[in-house]
């Protein structure tokens, strides 16, 4: 029996990065996509329980795809998926691809992330995805790479409070040295991205459209595999 694969992201259903990964998933069991209709990002975990939310049918245009929107978040399309879309329960939550990385203290607020702790959270093994670069454009690394880590890591098995964690560094295939495999999460101060500014009289605060990072990461960790161009493949840990 083909695989059942549940696909979801925090970018919303337009976006370049859950297509491809669509496309890719497609060869590997019967995808359906619940995603949310616009931007979700940095939802983290978060549900909503304060008011209905509405799944609606949407031509997601790829052949063998059954494709949805919910106005929630990703975590909400995870559930949606599992317990309202799909005829069965899906094998494998996969979440992404992100425009951007979800390294590092990163993942304290994805919806990337989110959306795969919420599939742990509900028994289904789970993958999240990431690419290194805001604005996504689906290269080469992806196309060789990606096929052969759903394939793999759809097998491993993990812990039920456990999730696989992908991040693509923002460089060509031939530039990548390859996978590493088991880093560690840097749990290390990575960014500082807030900035006051004075607005008629009243101080407002915002987030910055250029995100100070700091890009030095131990050995091993997934920071230091995508400073050098590897594809990092590590865990991210749920509430048991």
């Amino acid at each position: 029996m083909r695989k059942q694969i549940l696909i979801t992201n925090d970018d919303g259903i337009s976006a370049d990065g859950i297509r491809k990964l669509a496309e890719i998933a497609r060869g590997l069991g019967d995808v359906t996509v619940v995603a949310p209709d616009e931007q979700r990002s940095a939802a983290s975990h978060h549900c909503i329980f304060s008011r209905p939310l509405t799944l609606k049918e949407y031509d997601f245009g790829l052949d063998g795809v059954r494709a949805y929107t919910l106005d929630g978040t990703p975590a909400d399309c995870v559930r949606f998926g599992i317990f309202t879309a799909m005829d069965r329960r899906p094998d494998v939550v996969l979440s992404g691809i992100n425009h951007g990385y979800n390294i590092s203290s990163d993942v304290q607020y994805s919806g990337t992330v989110g959306a795969v702790l919420e599939a742990a959270f509900q028994g289904v093994h789970a993958i999240a995805v990431s690419y290194g670069n805001h604005r996504f454009v689906a290269t080469d690394i992806v196309d060789r790479y990606l096929p052969e880590l759903l394939e793999e890591y759809m097998a491993k098995p993990l812990p039920a409070s456990q999730v696989w964690n992908i991040n693509f560094p923002d460089c060509p295939a031939d530039e990548c040295p390859g996978i590493m495999r088991n880093v560690a999460m840097y749990t290390g101060h990575f960014y500082n991205d807030r900035y006051q500014k004075e607005k008629t009289g009243e101080k407002t605060w915002t987030v910055s459209n250029v995100v100070q990072r700091s890009w030095e990461g131990p050995e091993n960790s997934d920071l230091n595999a995508v400073i050098n161009k590897y594809i990092a493949v590590g865990t991210v840990t749920n509430l048991t």
